[in-house]
């Protein structure tokens, strides 16, 4: 199943969490929250302003992100669950600080 967000909405995937402590306890599914951290899936083609000009998305298809806690819509689609949200409810890109620029 294909799926493109409209304007500015962005289709994310949770990236699973550990499901042990740092002090190495496992942590049953129960007790563990979701995750925060995603990957793009698809992105819209942008919001307009206040003129009717389309303004660009900041992410794009692959991008590993921070959202808020409450952030988005779960739905799920072909067996698998993912969020839509607005691209305001994005905090970030995660880089990878070990790559060299």
């Amino acid at each position: 199943m294909k799926f493109k967000p409209l304007h500015d909405r962005v289709l994310v995937r949770r990236v699973e969490s550990d499901e042990k402590s740092p002090g190495g306890i496992i942590i049953p599914d129960t007790a563990q929250e979701k995750p925060m951290e995603g990957e793009v899936i698809e992105v819209g083609s942008g919001a307009r302003d206040e003129t009717g000009k389309l303004v660009p998305m900041d992410v794009k298809r692959g991008d590993k992100i921070l959202f808020g806690k409450w952030s988005g819509t779960e739905v799920k689609m072909s067996g698998e669950e993912y969020l839509i949200m607005k691209e305001s409810d994005i905090m970030g890109i995660i880089t990878d600080s070990k790559k060299k620029k």
